[in-house]
């Protein structure tokens, strides 16, 4: 995957990198004239898929489902078809020079799939998490080997999630290329991988020793996504508190000051989340959406002079941003700015043509435009 140079470049991680603690990943990518956070915004370029994403699988305390195999597809398609780039961690590292590529790449993709018969999505899912001695085309003659084994391993029953979490024990991925590859054991567990002979289960457990230097980053990851799973399953107090403990380790969190205040307003606390919006924003002001979701509380408290300073900014930094030209428009027509508001509905018009609000924008520049012909007859 060839990816466009650091400078400018906005990466957000999701799930901690097992090479290093990701506040040094960060300080880096600041060299290069880049930035590094968290989760990901609208303004996110690239997203870091971190190793240890898969070995943090299983349920929260609050019971929900955290980083499953179909979760982590849920999230892969969702930044894909928001057109950010995805890197494995190998190909972050290697972006930013840290890694040097392995020698002598010469297979695309297509050929690697036709001589492997392994699956295009299996193929791109497991070099996301480095599964093989290259993160994108081109591959190697050892990745053909490597592909040959997991489609092998996926018609024994494996699924890419079982052998992306095993492959990374056993040393460098490259070493697999002599060993084989069994699905099942005498321990009968039917999606677990084992080297030939039984002599080292790969089963994903434990796979990445970050060394003491990486637990407070370890701790913090496991909160933020503790605090994510437990943020869409709805339990939104439980959710800021987890956030909270995440800012009290790293209070230049801007994201993690956002999602709190998203997670008060959900939980009423309508004072404290506009605090943390205002936080986000001190923290990185080019923070589009806290801009909006600010806006948008102090519309809903009636003071609309602040909300519409606040949609105007959001704009200003973001002009494909579509809902807060809508919400612009509203405010804009409940004050009496008939012409204002049409320009604002057309522009939203120009971002979106086809959602509900699509169709409300046009019937209000249909009733502008009739109020306008009353007056002129």
């Amino acid at each position: 995957m060839t990816a466009p140079a650091v400078p400018g470049a906005v990466f957000g991680a999701i799930g901690a990198l097992a090479a290093f603690p990701l506040r040094l990943a960060a300080r880096e990518v600041e060299r290069q004239h880049g930035q590094l956070r968290r989760g990901v915004t609208r303004r996110t370029t690239h997203v870091v898929f971190g190793r240890t994403l898969l070995a943090k699988t299983g349920l929260t305390k609050a019971g929900l489902t955290k980083n499953s195999d179909g979760e982590i597809e849920r999230r892969l398609g969702a930044e894909r078809a928001a057109g950010r780039i995805l890197l494995s961690e190998n190909g972050f590292l290697r972006l930013l020079g840290l890694m040097k590529a392995p020698e002598a790449p010469s297979l695309s993709r297509q050929s690697l799939i036709d001589q492997s018969r392994l699956s295009g999505a299996d193929l791109d899912r497991l070099s996301l998490f480095d599964a093989f001695e290259h993160d994108g085309e081109p591959y190697s003659f050892r990745d053909l080997i490597l592909a040959r084994k997991y489609a092998g391993l996926i018609a024994g029953g494996a699924t890419w999630g079982a052998i992306a979490r095993s492959v990374h024990r056993s040393g460098p991925v490259a070493s697999l290329t002599a060993k084989s590859l069994n699905v099942g054991s005498q321990h009968g567990r039917p999606d677990a991988i084992y080297l030939e002979g039984g002599q080292s289960e790969l089963d994903g457990q434990l796979l990445f020793d970050l060394g003491a230097a990486a637990q407070g980053d370890d701790t913090l990851e496991d909160l933020f996504a503790e605090a994510e799973v437990a943020e869409e399953g709805g339990d939104h107090d439980g959710a800021a508190a987890l956030y909270q403990r995440c800012l009290a380790i790293d209070p230049t969190d801007a994201i993690a000051a956002f999602n709190h205040a998203n997670c008060l307003r959900g939980a009423g606390r309508v004072a404290e989340a506009a605090h943390d919006y205002a936080r986000a924003i001190k923290l990185d002001p080019a923070f589009v959406e806290a801009w909006f979701n600010l806006a948008g509380l102090m519309s809903e408290q009636g003071r609309d002079a602040s909300a519409r300073r606040h949609l105007q900014k959001a704009i200003g930094l973001d002009r494909n941003y579509a809902d807060p030209v809508f919400n612009l428009a509203r405010l804009e027509f409940d004050a009496g700015n008939l012409l204002e508001a049409r320009r604002l509905w057309v522009r939203y018009l120009e971002l979106d043509a086809a959602s509900e609000w699509a169709g409300v924008a046009a019937r209000g520049v249909q009733f502008v435009d009739m109020q306008l012909a009353k007056s002129a007859g």
